[in-house]
């Protein structure tokens, strides 16, 4: 599976923002697609996952309210809205896929910078 991550960029506090993550190559019917960010000086953080056969969701605990993952199963993609950018937000966004029954991330995205200014 190749992922291609798109929608990233500079915008101001308070906007919105959706995020696009474009998978090729396989069929996704048995993966999970997750959204990752990594700030700087800061580890990788899970941000939200979605499982592609059923599209139930997932979050972590500090993103849920503002950030919303959903998938475009025409396109073979995910999108990841976030709304009410803060700062902190900043972060290299990414998106990555693993079979549902197994942890280890398999497919990973080069990722997209997102950078939110207040």
């Amino acid at each position: 599976v190749q992922l291609a991550e798109s929608g990233g960029g500079l915008v101001q506090a308070g906007d919105s923002l959706n995020l696009s993550c474009a998978a090729s190559g396989r069929t996704l019917s048995t993966y999970v697609m997750v959204w990752f960010r990594q700030a700087p000086g800061k580890e990788r953080e899970f941000v939200a996952a979605i499982k592609w056969s059923d599209g139930i969701t997932e979050y972590a605990d500090s993103m849920s309210g503002r950030f919303f993952i959903s998938r475009d199963m025409n396109k073979n993609a995910i999108n990841l809205a976030i709304n009410t950018l803060k700062p902190e937000d900043t972060a290299v966004y990414y998106c990555a896929a693993r079979l549902f029954f197994i942890h280890d991330y398999e497919y990973w995205g080069q990722g997209t910078q997102v950078t939110v200014s207040s």
